[in-house]
């Protein structure tokens, strides 16, 4: 291919590329398999490395992000970033339309939009490309976080058609859905990290990462709502986020047009129900004047526009009585604090506990014994409490004292340097961690022993039949056979699952040791950059960080795992037993397109492999994970125990089903 041709298919692949993921991200209508669409960008990739000379920084091939870490520069607002007032009850409503009319005569007209709980961006376009992103800062400037924005699939780097200005802003805001949020959570907690608070402090912070590489990953979504600029091409608000959505931005289809404050009131009252069923947090309406130049005839405050005011829903809050806080101790040995509270019902469910977070929570809160708290639903989703009731505190309540020493062993708690959270630094005997790091170590994404739950391994633990992971592998039939609610059958799984364990490939091994902050995808990183136990515990923190996305923090987390000598000994052991702990190449098996084209969704639990292994073959021979049943699924892959209503789904749809064998004679035969 000479330079023309290339040219010509780069400029080709980028075009295709940017319609499918408006196609995909945007408007929700897939029009290409997530197989064929990666062919398209692994191709674009390696043009653009033989042919340097036709960088764009708008190309598709932008949004993996990259792991060099850059400072954010500051970046002054062309047009400031001004807040708005809010209001809490109909009757603001009706004032805030007093006082425009006061101002305007003629015919009023209100747009209602969903006020996202997110973060706010302004993005500049020009000819058409995205050439910066910059957040809200103190309004009159903010960190350019282009690099992260570009990551982020709904954000269009190149826009649709050619009829729009040569430059304008679009503003709005970045958003975290709540199941990526949920799963976020999960993952900081197997490795050992504060869970975030909220949807908004999680998007907040992957949006201010120096990583785009790790924001990429994070699965942001970016809804736009309001377009300036000398140039833009309509003269009411509503008819220009129609255009915008027509050059492929994602403009809420939920904003609605009003010609009275009274349809107004009629939409915030319908949202306040229907807000729970949204996938992304919001926490109230913005109402808008629709026409420019009544907007412009409105003017501004020092603080806000005059033509604009937000209606924020009221969070449900409710009081009751702080019994005890207690502490929990995790298995990397961290302790979370918890308010046991006197049950109270909160937004449709009933509250007992709400997390405390850390030590500075408590003291922030100034909390006391038997206080009234008042309890919120943080994000929708987590209860915490906001505030105290000190009126209703009695006299000789004490205060509140995060404890100082372990409330399983005793050892005395640390705190390091920078860290929010308290840790029990005795992995070696403190009964949480020594079950935790084992209930862990035998998960599905792990070794994946079956068998053993948490009320086994308390068991066992109870009468010294295990210490740690490693004793799992001298446990006997006759060990097992006389503890409460076992027999043959029960031990016989258990020792056959933890026999088969030592067929699990090393990078989920790695996982499973419950190294602090190595999650799976990081063990996956780890494993395959050093693909041997001994390599891994002789590196050094210089050697680590130069490994793909392996930061200082999760450097210093594996050299001070390795230089402990009962770890030491304990992969010792593991090794002795046939623990898998060197990566094979037979454990990276070549890909085919033999599942090319075709959705697949997996239902139930499998003998020979887990659903993750099972995830990851579909997607290495080119077949797309589905997560439900529709006319669109190729085929089930069916384990045992699959529920009865997708089953009907199944037989409903005319959906073939297949076994575990068959699939494995699909992907290999």
């Amino acid at each position: 291919m000479n330079q023309q041709e290339a040219k010509l298919r780069i400029e080709d692949l980028r075009e295709q590329l940017h319609t499918h993921n408006h196609n995909y991200y945007v408007l929700s209508q897939p029009s290409i398999s997530d197989y064929d669409f990666d062919m398209l960008l692994n191709e674009l990739i390696e043009l653009e490395k033989k042919h340097p000379e036709f960088d764009d920084p708008n190309s598709p091939t932008q949004r993996v992000g990259s792991d060099i870490n850059l400072e954010f520069n500051q970046v002054e607002h062309k047009y400031p970033m001004l807040s708005l007032g809010n209001t809490y009850s109909e009757d603001e409503i009706r004032d805030f339309e007093t006082r425009i009319r006061k101002l305007i005569d003629g015919e009023i007209e209100y747009v209602c939009e969903l006020k996202y709980d997110g973060t706010s961006i302004s993005l500049t376009y020009k000819n058409g490309k995205l050439v910066q992103a910059v957040t809200r800062g103190d309004g009159v400037q903010g960190d350019d976080v282009t690099a992260n924005v570009k990551t982020i699939r709904s954000v269009p780097l190149q826009l649709a058609g050619n009829e729009y200005p040569e430059e304008f802003e679009i503003r709005g805001e970045i958003l975290m859905p709540f199941a990526v949020f949920e799963e976020l959570n999960k993952e900081r907690e197997e490795v050992g990290e504060a869970p975030f608070a909220n949807p908004r402090n999680a998007a907040s912070g992957t949006l201010k990462m120096q990583n785009s590489a790790i924001v990429a990953k994070r699965k942001l979504d970016c809804y736009l709502y309001y377009l300036l600029g000398a140039n833009i091409p309509g003269r009411n608000h509503f008819e220009n986020l129609q255009t915008a959505k027509k050059w492929g931005f994602k403009v809420p289809s939920n904003t609605a047009l009003c010609k009275n404050i009274d349809e107004v009131i009629d939409f915030i009252q319908s949202w306040d129900e229907k807000r729970e069923s949204l996938p992304v947090p919001i926490d109230g309406i913005v109402i808008k004047v629709n026409s420019i130049d009544q907007q412009e005839e409105l003017g501004f405050t020092a603080k806000s526009p005059r033509w604009a005011i937000s209606y924020k829903y009221k969070a449900e809050r409710v009081a009751t009585k702080l019994n005890e806080v207690s502490y929990q101790v995790g298995r990397t040995g961290s302790i979370t604090p918890v308010a046991n509270l006197e049950p109270v019902l909160l937004a449709g469910t009933t509250v007992k506990r709400a997390s405390l977070h850390n030590a500075d929570i408590i003291e922030n809160l100034d909390l006391h014994e038997h206080d009234t708290v008042y309890v919120e639903k943080g994000g929708e989703i987590i209860p915490k409490i906001v505030g105290i009731d000190t009126k209703l505190r009695g006299g000789n309540a004490e205060k509140v004292e995060f404890i100082e020493n372990c409330p399983e062993c005793g050892t005395q708690l640390v705190r390091k340097e920078g860290e929010a959270n308290h840790y029990c630094p005795n992995d070696r005997s403190c009964p949480p961690q020594i079950k935790g790091k084992i209930e862990h170590f035998i998960s599905r994404r792990a070794m994946n022993i079956d068998g053993l739950g948490e009320e086994t391994i308390d068991l066992l633990f109870k009468e010294n039949l295990i210490h740690d992971i490693s004793d799992l592998y001298l446990l006997k039939k006759e060990d097992i056979v006389p503890l409460e609610r076992m027999g043959d059958k029960s031990a016989e799984r258990i020792l056959n699952s933890i026999q088969d364990s030592l067929q699990v490939p090393y990078e989920r091994v790695l996982y499973a040791l419950g190294i602090r902050y190595v999650g799976a995808t990081v063990a996956k990183k780890l494993a395959k950059a050093i693909p041997s136990i001994d390599s891994l515990a002789n590196s050094s923190i210089e050697q680590l960080v130069e490994v793909d996305e392996i930061g200082s923090k999760i450097a210093e987390s594996i050299v001070e795992y390795f230089s402990e000598s009962h770890h030491q000994e304990l992969v010792m052991k593991l090794k002795d037993y046939g623990v898998q702990l060197e990566k094979e190449v037979s454990e990276s098996p070549a890909g085919s397109n033999k599942l090319e084209g075709l959705s697949i969704v997996i239902s139930g639990s499998f003998e020979k492999h887990s659903r993750d292994e099972l995830k990851e073959m579909i997607e290495l021979h080119g077949g797309k994970n589905v997560g439900s049943i529709s006319k669109k699924t190729s085929f089930l892959l069916a384990g045992e125990k699959i529920g009865p209503s997708k089953l009907a789904k199944v037989e409903k749809l005319g959906i073939p089903m297949i076994s575990e064998d068959e699939f494995l004679d699909k992907i290999n035969g």
